[in-house]
């Protein structure tokens, strides 16, 4: 939530507990990225991540006037929704949703199989060729969400560095996988 000050995001979350549909948008389109990376991190399936993301949406709909701005930041308390509601997915409380994504890999054919089994060990080795810090910040900002800053608090280096980082190892795996 780079765009929005902590104010601001207070305000938006209070906003929605007024029933403000835009607000509720906003906060919706400066957060989902990273809670959605969050749940896939956590549940390694797009469409469970989805359906989770969604889910923790509506509990923020519902549950906005229950946040207390003392007790965490405003991306703290989404994060701790979407992490419960990904671990109560994982604990095969919504198996409706599992047997959605089995079927949804058992519609592939075996050649559909192989090339996706292809193109991920692909882009593993694509990733293997980078340079470590290139490498790391990558995985920190698609795999755990992280945004540039907070790679730069994690790795205690400069930003302009961070985004050089990642900009080189992006145009590195494009080359690397044929895009």
């Amino acid at each position: 939530m780079n765009e929005c000050s902590l104010e601001q995001q207070i305000g938006l979350i209070d906003a929605i507990a007024q029933g403000d549909q835009s607000a509720f948008e906003q906060l919706y389109r400066l957060t989902s990225p990273r809670l959605f990376a969050v749940a896939f991190r956590m549940l390694r399936s797009h469409a469970r991540a989805e359906e989770v993301l969604h889910d923790s949406f509506i509990t923020v709909w519902n549950r906005a006037n229950h946040y207390n701005a003392q007790l965490s930041a405003p991306l703290t308390w989404l994060t701790h929704i979407v992490r419960n509601r990904a671990i109560d997915l994982m604990r095969g409380s919504d198996n409706r949703l599992q047997s959605l994504d089995d079927a949804e890999t058992d519609s592939l054919t075996p050649l559909e199989k192989l090339q996706q089994d292809t193109e991920t060990k692909q882009l593993a080795d694509c990733l293997a060729h980078l340079p470590v810090e290139q490498r790391q910040s990558i995985m920190l900002a698609y795999y755990q969400g992280l945004s540039h800053g907070e790679i730069s608090a994690h790795l205690q280096q400069p930003l302009g560095t961070i985004k050089s980082w990642i900009r080189r190892a992006l145009d590195h795996l494009k080359g690397c996988v044929g895009l």
